[in-house]
């Protein structure tokens, strides 16, 4: 019987198993307890996965010009931040935490470096603006025409718009409804993702996000419902999304656009009006 072949992976995989310093329970117990450095980085080495996985995800919605490597190295602080101030007892699994810290920090530097032109960020404005006025207005959502004609603009202005404004999505789906610093939104998000949270003012906050959430994801056109769902809950890529909708992948990027504005502009109103 041949005997298979020894990898690097498998050898990696191997010292894993057997090293002790290795069991989760017991790097988390280790460091919250005595703050040792060894078991922190053994921890952010066992979940450093998470940071390459958001960062492949956002890197399909943003210009060739920015490095995935580069995205990886912000997400870095982000999932060492996490390691830092993550709290097991909250019963809120670390790899939901973790994502949304990663998430927050690759957007942060971004957002620093300022990479979005600002006739981008007026243009985006100007939508959202728009959906806004006319969701109050129509109690329903616009369709494009009645977009581009409330800007003032031809429907292929408009869609020249969404291609331009596809690149500045990178959004996490959370900001959407969540204000204040980046700690307050990832809580959030953990809560929303993880019920067992025992705060009961926490917990009636995280139901009445995800009703308004659901009613506005309801409210959406058939398309850009399945592109929110495909890509944030069922982790797809715009282009994998593309495949399966049978469209390319900058169409996928604007339909996501358009689902982001819209949603957008549903939560806004109903902020409004409490």
């Amino acid at each position: 019987m041949t005997r298979p072949r020894t990898t690097a992976a498998n050898e990696g995989c191997d010292f894993m198993r057997n090293d002790p310093r290795t069991d989760v329970s017991a790097l988390w117990a280790k460091y919250k307890e005595t703050g040792d450095d060894d078991a922190r980085e053994h921890l952010i080495l066992h979940y450093s996965s998470l940071v390459k996985y958001v960062a492949g995800r956002l890197s399909s919605s943003l210009p060739q010009t920015v490095e995935t490597a580069d995205l990886i190295s912000y997400g870095l602080f982000g999932l060492i931040d996490a390691v830092k101030k993550f709290d097991p007892e909250r019963g809120i699994k670390f790899e939901t935490y973790a994502i949304a810290r990663i998430k927050g920090a690759i957007i942060d530097e971004l957002r620093a470096m300022d990479w979005v032109p600002r006739s981008v960020r007026a243009r985006a404005r100007k939508l959202e603006n728009a959906y806004v006025v006319l969701e109050n207005r129509l109690r329903r959502m616009p369709t494009d025409e009645e977009v581009a004609e409330e800007m003032g603009i031809s429907i292929d202005e408009f869609h020249d718009t969404l291609s331009k404004l596809s690149y500045t999505s990178v959004v996490s789906f959370e900001e959407l409804w969540i204000g204040g610093d980046r700690d307050e939104r990832t809580d959030a998000v953990a809560s929303i993702q993880d019920h067992t949270s025992e705060d009961p003012v926490a917990l009636f906050e995280t139901q009445e996000i995800k009703g308004i959430l659901a009613q506005a994801i309801e409210r959406l056109p058939e398309r850009e419902r399945i592109v929110i769902g495909l890509y944030y809950y069922e982790g797809l890529t715009l282009k994998e999304i593309g495949k399966v909708l049978g469209v390319t992948e900058s169409r996928v990027s604007q339909l996501h656009t358009k689902a982001v504005l819209r949603l957008r502009a549903r939560l806004h109103s109903t902020q409004t009006l409490a």
